[in-house]
């Protein structure tokens, strides 16, 4: 059941960005991604699951996480400029990726 409602609150979001993204305050559909509805959901689930302790290094991690998104931003910002909207979404992403993997590499080998 948990699994359900989970996948309610997703829908539920994607379904507010698409509200939002028709209104002349379009950019706020921008903001609702960032709303920690995953992450409060994954929070819950650490520390019921691993404890305190594995929760706090989900949180620390989560804020270096915010470095490939803000790279993600940057070069779809960047290909936006000098390409389309497909390709430039899927450079951008590509980006995240790589930033990404670079985090998850250094977490895993200096945490």
């Amino acid at each position: 059941m948990g699994l359900v409602i989970k996948a309610a609150i997703g829908a539920l979001v994607v379904v507010l960005i698409g509200i939002l993204a028709k209104t002349k305050n379009y950019y706020i559909a921008g903001l609702i991604p960032l709303f920690p509805t995953f992450a409060l959901i994954a929070h819950y689930i650490v520390a019921t699951e691993r404890g305190i302790e594995a929760l706090r290094a989900t949180i620390v991690f989560g804020m270096w996480s915010i470095i490939p998104y803000f790279i993600y931003l940057l070069s779809l910002w960047y290909f936006t400029g000098v390409m389309r909207v497909g390709p430039a979404l899927g450079g951008a992403v590509l980006c995240w990726c790589l930033s990404a993997w670079v985090l998850i590499f250094c977490w895993s080998r200096f945490h």
